[in-house]
């Protein structure tokens, strides 16, 4: 056998592949996956070479996460104004801030820091329902400063808090006749912007959209440690307009042999008419290696359930505020998902509301109708408050859902208290249903809208507890721990279109591992989030991950 071939041992090896679910060894050679089982099965490959470095560790396949943002490598170059704590890139905590006393401390310490007297301060993370539903207001931010401009952005990262400086520069007041902008007890704008609209028109007076602004080489070098710290191997960036810089910063981070993650990027369809879209797509696919995978396109079609921005069915919000924002009109969403479902493109449908989701159902029906594609796994993204009958109905169609587990935990109480009630808030990302029905299923974190930790995604959705304990839909919609761990690889690869090459450790495919300290499927299912996460195999090649 060649002696460019690895043996690596494990104490034990969870392969994910049902017709050998357990090994000890695995062999490598090129970055992939040789051979898999017992030191005696393929001690022919060994020549010699053995990497016992894992021999008390547990090897799993890479994680795959199905649903998180460049944003992630993006905003950690900017202040955290969470509640919670959070990992860093670099392994470290960082702590919350639950109170506006202490986010306006946080701010203040980063604009005395700031050398550009003129340049914008943004931050992230803050959630109102996260502090006891307490406004951050135009007011507060003024006493970080009233000569800068000041943007926070939530962290449903579909709704802004700016300072009266940003609200005068574009122009908006009382009289503004713009979606989105909100007013405060004085009848003036609070400063509060959501939505596409409000938020653009801010993003045009600030010179820049902290969103998705010039990526840098930075930028995606956090992402990829993010996703090594919390045992990643192929991630998604679901929403980028992939404009020509970004482009060639992707290109150029994923020929490096240092690289350490699988990159699919999601070309957002706001950012192109349908025809310049399938155009782009097939352009970048001959750009494809085996590090970046284009293909994808993302439609977001509302906003979000905790922001009030997502469209829900009768009878609306458990506590009366007025229905959400489409993002895309119902009249607009048939004709685009047409355009790209024709061309053979795999769309990722963002629905909050199930408003949002029997729109986007229809539309897929009708393109199946009128061109039929027998494997084309349209997914669903978030897909919150989706019933029965629509997880039947993506099962008809062929579709994939993508649920965000990570939500049962951060905004559980929120929706059973105040946007939805008890009853809908037990069936919040149904996870048990989607199964129940034979709808193919992925968790998400939505990074940075949530931690990106698939270890902690999983525990959400086996365990479906929330922020102050309670228990949502324990009995019906949690998964097990097995569940859990294919919805974390082999079946978010599968949303992704790529379980023929991630997903599971089998031959054939790329070597991507992530070592842990123990086996998810030995510990307690409450301590699953608990696991330390050694590093990550990307293609062969070993990665330790800073440790906390």
């Amino acid at each position: 056998m060649s002696q460019d071939t690895v043996v690596f041992s494990a104490r034990k090896i969870v392969t994910m592949n049902p017709s050998r679910p357990v090994a000890t060894h695995v062999a490598v050679r090129e970055g992939r996956i040789v051979a898999v089982g017992s030191f005696d099965e393929i001690a022919a490959f060994a020549g010699g070479r053995v990497d016992g470095r894992f021999k008390d560790k547990v090897l799993l396949p890479g994680f795959v996460e199905g649903h998180s943002h460049i944003m992630e490598g993006m905003m950690w170059s900017l202040p955290y104004v969470g509640a919670f704590d959070r990992r860093s890139p670099e392994g470290k905590v960082v702590k919350g801030v639950p109170t506006i006393d202490a986010i306006v401390e946080r701010l203040q310490e980063a604009e005395k820091a700031m050398t550009d007297p003129g340049a914008p301060l943004f931050a992230w993370g803050f959630d109102p329902l996260h502090i006891g539903s307490v406004s951050l207001t135009r007011q507060d931010l003024d006493r970080v400063s009233t000569t800068r401009p000041i943007m926070v952005v939530h962290a449903s990262f579909h709704i802004s808090n700016v300072n009266t400086l940003v609200l005068q520069r574009a122009e908006l007041d009382r009289t503004t006749n713009i979606s989105g902008v909100v007013m405060g007890t004085d009848g003036e704008p609070s400063g509060e912007v959501q939505g596409i609209a409000a938020r653009f028109r801010v993003f045009r007076v600030l010179g820049t959209n902290p969103l998705s602004g010039n990526l840098t080489a930075d930028d995606v070098n956090r992402y990829a440690s993010s996703c090594c710290v919390q045992g990643v191997t192929t991630v998604t960036d679901l929403h980028n307009d992939l404009a020509d810089l970004t482009v060639e910063v992707y290109r150029a981070a994923s020929r490096r042999d240092d690289f350490s993650v699988r990159l699919v990027p999601a070309m957002a369809s706001v950012s192109h008419s349908p025809e310049q879209g399938v155009a782009k797509i097939k352009a970048l696919r001959a750009s494809n290696n085996d590090k970046l995978h284009y293909g994808i396109v993302k439609l977001v079609v509302d906003g979000s359930i905790q922001g009030f921005t997502a469209r829900l069915r009768w009878p609306g919000y458990h506590n009366g505020a007025p229905n959400g924002l489409w993002y895309i009109a119902p009249e607009e969403l048939p004709g685009i998902v047409a355009a790209y479902h024709e061309a053979g493109i795999q769309l990722h449908i963002h629905t909050n509301g199930d408003e949002a989701t029997e729109v986007a159902l229809d539309a897929v029906e009708a393109a199946q109708i009128a061109t039929p594609w027998p494997d084309h796994r349209h997914t669903l993204q978030h897909c919150q408050m989706a019933d029965a009958a629509q997880f039947k109905r993506m099962k008809t169609l062929g579709m994939c859902v993508n649920l965000f587990a990570n939500h049962v935990y951060y905004w559980g109480d929120s929706h059973y208290d105040l946007t939805m009630g008890p009853e809908r808030a037990n069936r919040l990302d149904a996870t048990g249903t989607a199964l129940r029905i034979g709808v193919p299923l992925a968790i998400h974190s939505d990074a940075p809208v949530t931690p990106l930790s698939p270890l902690f995604t999983a525990w959400c959705a086996v365990n479906r507890v929330t922020s102050s304990g309670r228990l949502l839909g324990k009995g019906t919609e949690a998964l097990t721990v097995q569940q859990a761990l294919n919805a974390i690889t082999i079946d978010a690869a599968y949303t992704l279109k790529l379980d023929h090459v991630v997903g599971s450790i089998e031959t054939g495919k790329y070597a991507d591992f992530v070592v842990l300290d123990a086996d998810p499927l030995e510990v307690a299912p409450e301590t699953i989030k608990d696991i330390n996460i050694w590093g990550t195999v990307v293609g062969g090649h070993v990665r330790e991950a800073p440790q906390a």
